[in-house]
């Protein structure tokens, strides 16, 4: 029996972005508090872009033509999840966002044309499970915040998608820093031109506070998360990106429980648990058929008679 490598750097990476990510919904809480969305999404994507200005020369060119759609998609995904997250609970928002995980296997039937295997379907649901779990009590009224949440987890099984296609499509390999670097671009600038015509631009806080959730946001759950999920949707399925990503929610609650005393009781660490395994079977290696000599040739000489 023979079976391909599927744990390596790429999954690693994923695993990482799932950590970091899990725990920005607190920090995205404490900072839309302080400025407004629009403008927290301006500030964090245009510092981000800003960061990875010089990507672009030479080879990082080829960016551009996968970096800018896809980057208003993000866009999309950026606007729906942090106004739910800002007018829903973080538990609801950290369920109602694993729902990607279920969703992108379809997702990546119909767009890349790719039929999901059982093993990845039922990895998807046991993942959701674990997410019901983690959330145990909440009571999902579906108020605008909730439905802004579900839409972005939609979008999100879209977009890993979107970007893989584009870069299988793409002449040569597109870097993968220079492609974040296009993709934050776009969020921040539409961001910033939606906040100057909309509300109007606003003094900068001046809290400490806010400026140090907005260098971890751009360093962390930005800058390197979307680097290490480009660089992986290169080298890996939509569908297993989307299971590493399922345990977003597991390091969220651990976060909440360690930085802001929160307990998750037994139901929470089942949840949890449940979430990890399900990530772990759903990138466990296929097992190749091993066909002997003698039965290659019979099958071969049974197709010619």
């Amino acid at each position: 029996m023979s079976s391909r490598p599927t744990f390596g750097l790429a999954e690693g990476l994923l695993l990482a972005t799932a950590l970091v990510w899990g725990t920005s919904y607190a920090v995205v809480k404490d900072a839309v508090v302080l400025y407004p969305v629009l403008g927290y999404l301006a500030l964090r994507f245009c510092l981000t872009a800003a960061l990875l200005l010089p990507t672009l020369r030479g080879e990082g060119r080829r960016a551009w033509r996968p970096g800018v759609p896809t980057g208003l998609l993000l866009l999309a995904i950026f606007l729906a999840e942090t106004y739910g997250v800002a007018l829903t609970s973080a538990s609801n928002a950290a369920f109602l966002i694993s729902l990607c995980v279920a969703l992108t296997p379809f997702a990546e039937w119909w767009l890349l044309g790719q039929r999901p295997e059982a093993r990845a379907l039922a990895a998807a649901a046991l993942a959701v499970a674990g997410a019901g779990l983690l959330t145990r009590g909440v009571t999902l009224s579906f108020n605008l915040g909730d439905g802004l949440i579900l839409l972005a987890a939609v979008l999100r099984a879209v977009n890993v998608c979107v970007v893989r296609r584009r870069l299988q499509r793409a002449s040569a390999p597109v870097p993968a820093l220079a492609l974040t670097a296009v993709q934050t671009g776009v969020v921040g600038l539409a961001c910033l031109l939606l906040f100057a015509l909309g509300p109007g631009l606003a003094p900068l806080p001046v809290q400490p506070g806010f400026w140090l959730a907005t260098g971890y946001l751009v360093l962390f759950c930005t800058l390197g998360a979307f680097l290490a999920q480009n660089f992986a949707l290169g080298r890996t399925s939509a569908t297993r990106v989307a299971l590493l990503m399922g345990a977003e929610p597991l390091f969220g609650a651990l976060f909440a429980s360690v930085w802001l005393d929160e307990r998750l009781g037994l139901w929470g660490w089942l949840g949890g648990l449940l979430i990890v395994v399900a990530s772990l079977w759903g990138t466990l290696p296929r097992r190749a058929p091993d066909y002997s000599e003698p039965a290659i040739r019979t099958r071969s000489a049974g197709s010619r008679s």
